[in-house]
């Protein structure tokens, strides 16, 4: 009886979120960047990249579920976030000192110019090459504030 009564209360429930005026879109943000001529010892620096990888997530407005990390000795690193709003990477080259980066979130909670600004801050890049895109249907551009 009382399984009976659960399912209908998850069945109403589920029903009434997807009956309501509330409007789902299909879109995202795209932050990807190119770290080049990093710091060398913050980019070789495994522990402490790790956290402020972490801290730039965070500070992002992203929600963590999970982080997977590969360490490709001596100092190579791989880490991919997996967010409630979609996921966040970061792949060093500290043989020449340079890292790809990326966030995509789902929503509009999420910031990309506090993400960068952490990295930027932590990894000291002379040259950064950086986009931040649009996408749903179609995909734009947007300005990026940080530069």
């Amino acid at each position: 009886m009382f399984k009976k009564f659960l399912l209908a209360v998850i069945c109403t429930i589920s029903i009434s979120s997807f009956s309501g005026d509330e409007v789902h879109q299909f879109s995202g943000k795209h932050f990807v960047a190119s770290y080049l001529h990093c710091d060398p010892k913050a980019i070789s620096d495994v522990q402490r990249l790790l956290e402020a990888m972490d801290g730039a997530v965070v500070s992002s407005g992203a929600t963590v579920l999970d982080r997977c990390a590969h360490i490709f000795p001596p100092d190579g690193l791989t880490v991919v976030y997996l967010l409630s709003e979609s996921h966040a990477s970061l792949h060093t080259y500290p043989e020449f000192g340079a890292c790809f980066v990326d966030l995509f979130t789902c929503g509009d909670n999420c910031s990309a110019e506090e993400f960068d600004a952490i990295l930027r801050s932590y990894l000291k890049p002379e040259e950064v090459n950086a986009r931040y895109f649009l996408r749903n249907e179609h995909l734009e551009e947007i300005p990026l504030s940080v530069r």
